[in-house]
């Protein structure tokens, strides 16, 4: 019988990177790992010991999923603990455990690195598996200690600031072919729509030199690229071992110095951040071309609303900035539809801006409502049926921006990495997903056998509008270059 650790993700990047940490620390204990969602409709194993869901707490709806797959854990695993974690287990930690109060167990947000001391504790330690200390009671009991001896330290602050935030770090992953790190957490923005600060905590960041040693460490275990990633990395500030603080520009140079083939992708940024001196470093050809912005609205009254730090004039500054220092680079950006107090004009400026810019996508979501910020009780709310009609409009810019971006590349040669095998067809072909280095999701056929993480040249054929428009994975259809 194998003993099981399943892992569920919900929300961002940097939830995945964690989530891929804590396996690795279980694997290390002798356990393994599955990831198939519950919710896949995938048969779940039986021999599962203990559930962990990392949680988002962006939107309602992220919560309300959260919920949904709770439920799922329990009735599926109905003999595991369930440890939920993640910025909607720091912030709604009651309204989770009245769910079940006798199977789940709350690991903060901000305290993720007490997972790994659990895959310890599990094997050979206070929680030993194989020598029947590991129950739902001990483990509530390691976990509310290891909780409660930190929050005496941290009772007197409003904002928390995440504790051993790093720990949960892996040069393998067991789920994603292509490599994350971590170098930043939490965030000193408070923007009035947001409730990530109030659940990462204020920003952190990782030290240069040890940024450095895990990228030559996962270079040197063949990955070709690593993502960048945090909560803001615009706010990455690192001090070196010298007392130097590294701004992400020095960082990044910092790298690309000390790596050979290595290319890195940046995983968001903010627009007024975006400068000649970032640029520069940026042009380099071991920085994808794929670029994130976190802009949220076109309008400057919009913005100010939201506590944005910059203005519309910023965004069109950084655009091309972003379009000078690299060909025909994929940005895309996050729009959210509906802000309080959000005109028809506002709309318009925004839906202008998005044209005006030509992203390659845009992440169109309507305005979620968060206790606790002060867009909770702005006012005059926009109706649901009217930030939907937004949304949608948005959606369709987004497709169209999507599919003349791919055109862009017919018959041109892009460097890419293979996901998956999506299938074998009859004559023997196998059809495979990869991501190309500007960041498109190409579907290709190969009698070869290829594993998770090569690297192939792939030339665009065309765009899989159908496909795009519903929202599925695959984007484009690709010719493997012998």
């Amino acid at each position: 019988m194998k003993n099981i650790i399943h892992f569920e993700t919900l929300g961002c990047r940097l939830n995945q990177d964690e989530t891929e940490g804590a396996a690795r620390s279980f694997s290390d204990a002798g356990f393994a790992c599955e990831f198939n969602s519950v919710s896949s409709g995938t048969n779940p194993s039986q021999d599962v010991i203990l559930s962990v869901i990392n949680t988002c707490t962006v939107t309602g709806k992220a919560e309300q999923k959260a919920r949904r797959i709770i439920r799922l854990l329990l009735e599926k695993f109905f003999d595991a603990p369930l440890i939920v974690t993640g910025c909607y287990a720091e912030l709604a930690d009651c309204e989770i455990t009245s769910i079940s109060e006798n199977r789940i167990i709350i690991v903060p947000g901000t305290k993720k690195f007490i997972l790994k001391e659990i895959s310890v504790a599990m094997n050979g330690g206070t929680l030993d598996f194989k020598s029947g200390k590991f129950n739902f009671e001990n483990l509530k009991s390691f976990v509310n200690k290891k909780t409660f001896s930190f929050e005496k330290i941290d009772s007197s602050k409003k904002i928390p600031t995440a504790v051993n935030p790093f720990a949960l770090y892996t040069p393998v992953f067991e789920k994603h072919s292509r490599a994350t790190l971590k170098i930043q957490d939490g965030c000193n923005n408070s923007c009035s729509f947001c409730r990530i600060h109030f659940a990462r905590g204020t920003s952190v960041s990782l030290e240069p030199e040890k940024i450095l040693e895990r990228a030559k460490e996962i270079e040197n275990l063949g990955s070709s690229e690593i993502v960048l990633t945090g909560v803001n990395l615009s706010q990455y500030a690192g001090m070196a071992k010298d007392g130097a603080v590294f701004d992400f520009k020095e960082l990044l140079s910092f790298l690309l110095s000390n790596t050979k083939k290595v290319k890195f992708r940046i995983s968001s940024f903010y627009p007024q951040h975006i400068t000649k001196e970032l640029c520069s470093v940026l042009s380099d050809k071991r920085v994808q071309p794929f670029f994130h912005l976190s802009i949220q609205s076109g309008s400057d009254l919009i913005l100010n609303s939201m506590r944005r730090p910059y203005k519309r004039e910023q965004v069109e500054n950084a655009v091309q900035l972003l379009r000078e220092c690299k060909i025909n680079p994929f940005i895309s950006c996050d729009i959210i539809a509906g802000f309080p107090g959000e005109t028809e004009d506002d709309f318009e400026q925004t839906k202008s801006l998005c044209k005006k810019m030509n992203f390659a996508w845009i992440h169109a979501f309507p305005f979620s409502a968060r206790p606790g910020t002060l867009a909770f009780s702005m006012t005059p709310k926009i109706p649901e049926r009217i930030k939907n009609e937004r949304v949608k409009w948005l959606t369709e810019i987004a497709v169209s921006g999507k599919i003349s971006y791919i055109n862009s590349f017919k018959e041109k040669t892009v460097e890419a990495t293979v996901e998956k095998k999506i299938l074998q067809k009859s004559d023997g072909k196998n059809i495979f997903h990869a991501v190309t280095e500007n960041f498109l999701h190409a579907e290709f056929e190969s009698e070869k056998k290829l594993e998770a993480g090569s690297i192939v040249m792939l030339k665009i054929i065309s765009a899989l509008e159908d496909s795009i428009k519903c929202g599925k994975e695959e984007e484009c259809f690709a010719e493997l270059l012998k």
